[in-house]
Order: structure tokens, then C-alpha cells, then sequence
């Protein structure tokens, strides 16, 4: 799934993988070209340090979510968790072995390439509030 994903965020939002760690070569980050902000991290820990049984490695990502209180609801979830080695609220980690689906998976990590944007890009992402409200009449 791991090169599904890459793919995936090679053609929608230009951006390719990069290996920051050589103490960790197989983890790779994807930013923004204008920020420089991390909008997804994808790793592979040991599956015991999720708090799962077992000791070998699974991949996961990282993404950003504008809502803790979503965040809080997707952890309690199975195949997410509170974000691996990210100590803030709004990280997610995400099992990328199946138990979340592609498509899911996908859509958080929108949902992290909009609350990672500069001011700028967030502005060409979402209409303007009241943009899309009914007028009255």
C-alpha cells in the first residue's frame, strides 16, 4: 500500500517522497512546495509499539487533522492511533496493512494537506465563508 499511497500523492499534489533520516532510510515525509510543512509522514514501527501483538515492522502514516475532537473519535477506531512519535493532538497515525481503506486513507490525508497549507493555498482550497450559503428570499 505503501507505493499505492506514493503514487497517489505524486499526481495529486506534485509531491514526491523524501527521505530525511539515515538512521531511519525507509521513512519518508511529504511537504508542501511552499510552506515547507510536513502534510503526511509514513514510517515502519514495530507493530508492539502501536500497542498491537507482534513484533514486526507495519507501515503507518502520519497526517494533521484541523479537529482534535476527530482525531479523538478516529483513534477509537481500529487501525489508527494517536500519532507515532508526534506529540501533538491533531497527528494520526493510520495502519497502512488494509485494515483502513484506500480511500480513506486518502481523504485524511486531504484532510492534512489542507490543515498543513499556507494562508495563501488554503484560500485557493475553501471558498470563502457564506460562500455556498442559500439566499435568503
Amino acid at each position: 500500500m505503501r507505493q499505492k499511497l506514493f503514487d497517489h500523492v505524486k499526481k495529486k499534489y506534485k509531491a514526491k517522497p523524501e527521505y530525511l533520516w539515515k538512521r531511519y532510510p525507509d521513512y519518508a515525509i511529504f511537504r508542501h512546495s511552499d510552506n515547507n510543512k510536513w502534510f503526511g509522514l509514513v514510517m515502519d514501527v514495530p507493530r508492539c509499539k502501536l500497542g498491537l501483538d507482534g513484533d514486526e515492522r507495519v507501515d503507518i502514516l502520519n497526517v494533521k487533522l484541523s479537529d482534535t475532537f476527530f482525531a479523538d473519535m478516529l483513534i477509537q477506531r481500529e487501525g489508527f492511533f494517536k500519532g507515532y512519535h508526534i506529540s501533538k493532538g491533531n497527528w494520526v497515525s493510520i495502519l497502512l496493512d488494509g485494515t483502513v481503506a484506500f480511500d480513506e486513507i486518502c481523504n485524511l490525508l486531504d484532510e492534512s494537506y489542507v490543515a498543513t497549507a499556507s494562508k495563501q493555498k488554503k484560500q485557493k482550497i475553501r471558498p470563502p465563508k457564506g460562500a455556498n450559503r442559500p439566499v435568503d428570499g
